[in-house]
C-alpha cells in the first residue's frame, strides 16, 4: 500500500509569473486522511493534481522537486500504472461521468475495460464497488437520472473498481445538498477505514475537522502547516489564512475550554461534550 513524499515540489502554471505550488514539503502515512484547507488559489487543487500526476504529465509548465507515491516518482511513471495507483475525484460529479453508458453498471466498468480486466473479475470489482458505496440498487439506472450525491458514489465507485491505494477528492461535496454531501462522507469513511490513502480538499471544516487523521494549511502556495485538526484550528492566526475553525472550536475559544492534556481547543461536539460538563475546562 501507498505511503506520500513530497520534496521541495514547485509548480508554475504557463503564462504566470507566480509559483502556484511553492516549496512544498511533507509526507503521509498509507492509510491516513488528510484534509486540505486554504483560501480561493492557495494551491489546494494544484497541490491534488501535482499528487495525482496531472502535474506536470498533463499540465504544462515550470515544475520543480519531487512527488512519490509506494517509492514511484509520479513524474516519470506510465499513465496506465500510475492508475492503478491513484485515483482523483474532481468537485462536479457531471464531469466525470462519460455520456457514453445507458446504465450506472456500464459506467463504472468504462476504466477497467479500458485497463483490459478479464470480464469475471470486472465483474467482482464492480460489485464490491458498488457494495461498498451502497449504490448496487441504481446499478440499472440512467447515470444522468442520479441525484448529485449518488453520481458522486458512482463517481468514486468507478475509482474504487481500479482498486487505487490514493484517493483524491478535490471538493467533492461543493455542488451536493447536505444529504448528498453527507453520503460522500460517509462513503470515503468507509474506504479510508479498509486502509485506502485519502486526500480531501473541503470548504466545510465541520467535516474535514472530523474526519481527518491530519489537516496541511496553505497560502500562496506555500505549505503554512501540516498537523492534527486540533493543532490546526487552535492556530491563533487561522484567520489570516482565510480559514475559519469549526462552529464546536469557535464555541471552545469564547468559552475557554482548552483539553489540558494537548493544550488545543476541542473541534468536534464529541470533544467538546465532557468539557462543557466539567467546571472550567478541567478533565
Amino acid at each position: 500500500m501507498a505511503g506520500i513524499v513530497i520534496e521541495h515540489l514547485k509548480y508554475r502554471y504557463p503564462g504566470s509569473n507566480k509559483l502556484a505550488l511553492d516549496d512544498i514539503t511533507f509526507s503521509v502515512n498509507q492509510g491516513e486522511f488528510i484534509g486540505i484547507i486554504g483560501r480561493n488559489e492557495s494551491g489546494k487543487s494544484s497541490l491534488c493534481q501535482a499528487i495525482a500526476g496531472l502535474i506536470p504529465n498533463f499540465y504544462k509548465g515550470a515544475y520543480g522537486g519531487k512527488v512519490l507515491i509506494d517509492e514511484l516518482e509520479v513524474k516519470k511513471v506510465e499513465v496506465d500504472e500510475l492508475c492503478q495507483k491513484v485515483g482523483i475525484i474532481f468537485q462536479n460529479p457531471f464531469n466525470q461521468v462519460t455520456g457514453s453508458k445507458l446504465t450506472v453498471y456500464e459506467e463504472i466498468s468504462f476504466g477497467l475495460e479500458n485497463m483490459g480486466i478479464p470480464k469475471e473479475e470486472m465483474t467482482q470489482r464492480i460489485d464490491e464497488a458498488m457494495e461498498l458505496l451502497d449504490i448496487s440498487k441504481y446499478k440499472d439506472r440512467y447515470p444522468f437520472d442520479l441525484s448529485g450525491g449518488q453520481m458522486q458514489r458512482m463517481a468514486i465507485a468507478s475509482i474504487i473498481a481500479m482498486k487505487p491505494e490514493v484517493i483524491i477528492l478535490d471538493e467533492p461535496t461543493s455542488q451536493l445538498d447536505p444529504q448528498g454531501r453527507e453520503e460522500v462522507f460517509q462513503a470515503v469513511q468507509k474506504l479510508s477505514k479498509q486502509g485506502i490513502t485519502i486526500i480531501m480538499v473541503e470548504h466545510n471544516m465541520e467535516k474535514i475537522a472530523a474526519y481527518s487523521d491530519r489537516i496541511v494549511l496553505l497560502e500562496d502556495g506555500k505549505l503554512i502547516a501540516i498537523d492534527t485538526p486540533q493543532v490546526i484550528f487552535s492556530r491563533e492566526d487561522l484567520i489570516e489564512y482565510g480559514v475559519e475553525a469549526p462552529i464546536y472550536t469557535q464555541i471552545s475559544r469564547k468559552l475557554g475550554l482548552k483539553d489540558k492534556r494537548t493544550g488545543c481547543y476541542p473541534v468536534t461536539l464529541k470533544e467538546i461534550k465532557p468539557l462543557l460538563e466539567t467546571e472550567g475546562g478541567d478533565r
